[in-house]
């Protein structure tokens, strides 16, 4: 080899070891990757697509970059449902958490929609790093806190194997989302009330905080009865709601439960059996609050169902929000799914926590330091409006919106608070 061909091969070995140490981390090609793990799969759809498109608008508004552009964003969204079940699968959350846990360039991981799905992957992400995790949608208050009457005595520590919470959420509980709903039927003139639930975590744990509070509210609960999401037909079970209130039937249905376990059946029948929603009031909460609901039952059955919903009434959203829908809009088109703007300020509340961990100097491919800004995330100019994270991970905005199907959609109701 001569020495003018030495020489050059020595200034490129050199010089591609500069630009690799520059792709490392804290340089310009380090990528800091951020995924979603929520059911593509089965009627949630309809929900979580909206989700997801929020996501990828907020990660486009920020240019794909983060840190002055130091650094290049990535977004993902997993899929953790199953065609088999046709919903969320816990296999597959399972599988989609310990991915994540595996991979060390992600470090946020937005979700899950199903408290049950939290509940599995929030531990093995707390033992891997923790890696953060923010949900738009989770409502089972035991995730993050005791709630008398509706959480387990080991509830939320259990969750928290490492000692250091990791897991936030932009949505209200369910200790407050069951007296909103009771709110609701005393002002719609409700005395007596037939509970229903699909016996899963979140199901069941709002209509539990649905009978603990109408009991409290002086509405008398006839029943709280778990039904089979698999069942072809519900015309027996609301044979037996049609003569439950002393041989009458009830002012008002509430059905705790995920539209995938069959609440478009469920609905069909109540109205078969029982009559329409102004005769006997159908009432549930977020898991129903979507459009699929229609679809499955019809327009004209689901006409006058009530659903609650954390976030706010349109016309009480500020500036932001409705920036966020004409943004969304142009882009996706218009929607009336509340859980649309939940993924935008999750997604905003983790590129937030990057932006704060390189504005003091630190690592943000440190997945410790970025769960550490999340829960320091205090008076968040987001979508919803100006809110924080508590010490337990929980959203400061405790509003729900209540919904009424009106010819074929979900119409605002109102602003709730518990």
């Amino acid at each position: 080899m001569n020495k003018r061909l030495f020489v050059l091969l020595s200034v490129l070995v050199i010089a591609s070891m500069a630009l690799a140490a520059c792709a490392g981390g804290g340089g310009g090609g380090a990528t800091l990757k951020i995924v979603s793990s929520l059911p593509m799969t089965g009627a949630s759809l309809t929900q979580t697509q909206t989700i997801v498109n929020a996501m990828q608008l907020r990660v486009e508004q920020a240019g794909g970059k983060a840190c002055g552009g130091k650094y290049t964003l990535t977004y993902e969204p997993w899929d953790d449902a199953s065609a088999a079940l046709g919903k969320w699968d816990p296999a597959v959350e399972t599988e989609n958490a310990n991915k994540a846990a595996a991979d060390k360039s992600i470090v946020a991981y937005l979700g899950t929609f199903n408290s049950g799905a939290a509940k599995l992957s929030i531990p093995i992400l707390n033992q891997s790093g923790p890696l953060v995790m923010i949900s738009p949608a989770n409502t089972a208050p035991g995730l993050t806190h005791a709630a008398a009457g509706l959480t387990d005595p080991d509830e939320p520590t259990k969750y928290y194997p490492s000692g250091v919470r990791n897991y936030a959420r932009v949505a209200a509980t369910d200790d407050f989302q069951g007296p909103v709903a009771v709110n609701l039927m005393v002002a719609l003139g409700v005395k007596t009330l037939y509970i229903l639930d699909d016996q899963e975590v979140y199901g069941k744990g709002v209509a539990d905080s649905v009978n603990q509070s109408a009991v409290k509210a002086g509405i008398t609960v006839i029943a709280q009865e778990g039904f089979d999401p698999k069942a072809a037909d519900y015309k027996a079970l609301m044979t037996k709601i049609s003569t439950s209130n002393d041989g009458g039937v009830p002012d008002a249905i509430f059905l705790g439960a995920i539209v995938d376990n069959n609440a478009a059946q469920i609905l069909k029948d109540k109205v078969a059996i029982l009559g329409d929603n102004e005769k006997v009031k159908f009432v549930g909460p977020d898991g129903i609050y979507t459009a699929a609901l229609i679809e499955g039952a019809g327009a004209d059955v689901a006409e006058g169902v009530f659903a609650t919903t954390p976030g706010l009434a349109f016309k009480d959203i500020g500036e932001a929000g409705k920036k966020f829908y004409a943004d969304y809009a142009a882009k996706f088109g218009e929607t009336k799914e509340p859980y649309a703007i939940m993924g935008y300020d999750s997604m905003g509340a983790a590129l937030k926590a990057i932006e704060d961990v390189c504005a003091a100097g630190g690592d943000p491919t440190d997945r410790a330091a970025v769960n550490k800004a999340v829960f320091a995330i205090k008076d968040f100019e987001g979508a919803l409006g100006t809110w924080s994270f508590d010490e337990n991970g929980d959203i400061t905005l405790p509003y729900f919106l209540v919904g009424q199907i009106k010819g074929g959609s979900y119409a605002d109701y109102g602003t709730f608070t518990p």
